[in-house]
């Protein structure tokens, strides 16, 4: 990786391959659950929790950005930094705490959802 790139963030071999950065938004506020379930409404929305201090999570995060299409809105919430939102995912969405774990909504309400590699299994 050549300076440049490293400063820009993306390599030449990614350009060649057409691979773009997804664009996350990022959860910092319980407050925001709401607009997930209201942008569930209107598109598919996946939360992807992801712990900072897991190799696992960390690997599956990288496979699932390669593989996560487009037509998603995609949340991350970052676990280590806010444990109070992923208490509240658990209980807004009825769906146990996991890391990693990804959660398919659409109109409100989980429609899909795993954790650890079984997030690479979701028909998305």
């Amino acid at each position: 990786m050549g300076f440049f790139d490293k400063i820009l963030g993306s390599t030449s071999e990614e350009k060649k391959q057409g691979h773009k950065k997804t664009q996350w938004n990022y959860l910092t506020a319980v407050s925001q659950l709401d607009q997930v379930v209201e942008d569930s409404k209107t598109q598919k929305v996946i939360v992807f929790k992801h712990s900072t201090r897991c190799s696992i999570s960390a690997s599956v995060l990288n496979k699932f950005e390669k593989q996560v299409g487009e037509g998603y809105k995609l949340y991350f919430l970052d676990l280590i930094s806010h444990r109070d939102i992923s208490a509240a995912i658990a209980d807004k969405f009825q769906v146990v705490h996991q890391s990693p774990q990804a959660l398919l909504i659409e109109d409100g309400k989980v429609t899909q959802h795993d954790s650890h590699y079984g997030v690479l299994e979701l028909s998305l």
